[in-house]
């Protein structure tokens, strides 16, 4: 196995990983705008075929092709992950949906 991820080439330089970890969550939230409002119902977390999970795929495919066109950076997996997920917390692009369980439909409102 090539280690080929900048942040395992070069562990020292954390101004630049930093750098390019900010850089890559302004692009995850530049792409959120793209795209309406995405719902996230809790039946679907692990749906290979819900429109999050795939959204998912595609902008971390997409932002490490970002990364080594404009900042020659080979960002690692986890890298990816964590900014796509701050930028989802950041954005107000995504709606939570909550899917009641049989416990919950049993509750009187008091």
């Amino acid at each position: 196995m090539n280690i080929r991820y900048d942040l395992w080439l070069d562990p020292d330089n954390t101004t630049r990983h930093r750098q390019v970890e900010a850089a890559l969550e302004r692009y995850f939230i530049d792409r959120f705008a793209d795209y309406p409002h995405i719902r996230l119902p809790e039946s679907q977390t692990y749906d290979y075929d819900a429109p999050f999970n795939r959204l998912y795929a595609s902008l971390l495919a997409r932002a490490s092709d970002y990364c080594e066109r404009v900042w020659n950076y080979l960002p690692s997996p986890i890298q990816l992950n964590q900014a796509f997920f701050r930028a989802v917390s950041r954005s107000n692009k995504f709606i939570t949906e909550h899917t009641p369980s049989d416990g919950d439909s049993n509750r009187s409102s008091s």
